[in-house]
């Protein structure tokens, strides 16, 4: 079996990145009196989540991954609850709202999968 060449192969990274995308996208339109504030935290959240997949696939130790993949998965739930807030603040309509809690829910099934999978894996090679 070929080994995986890095983190940007991995789908549950593509996704979360996807998620960041939009994120910014949807942002970008928020009051300006928000930038230092959910806009800022929103932004920040979002790429905790892709970014300690990253980092958490460059760790050697199933239990370091496992530290950041579940710093990921406290970054998903952040970000659901600014999807909402941000639905009832007005700042996205109920169509974009979906669509971002949507992304969120699919990153956070397949965090979970994988990190199942690595678990797995693990306690069956020994």
């Amino acid at each position: 079996m070929e080994e995986n060449k890095g983190f940007e192969n991995l789908n549950v990274w593509q996704k979360a990145h996807s998620f960041v995308l939009n994120v910014y996208k949807y942002t970008k339109a928020y009051p300006k009196d928000e930038l230092f504030g959910l806009t800022s935290q929103y932004r920040r959240a979002a790429v905790s989540i892709a970014a300690n997949i990253a980092e958490g696939y460059g760790k050697k130790g199933i239990n370091d991954k496992l530290r950041f993949y579940n710093i990921a998965e406290g970054s998903i739930n952040e970000c659901r609850y600014y999807v909402i807030l941000s639905k009832d603040l007005g700042y996205v309509n109920a169509i974009e709202s979906l669509t971002l809690y949507s992304e969120l829910i699919v990153v956070q099934k397949l965090l979970s999968s994988y990190s199942k999978s690595l678990v797995r894996n693990t306690t069956t090679n020994y």
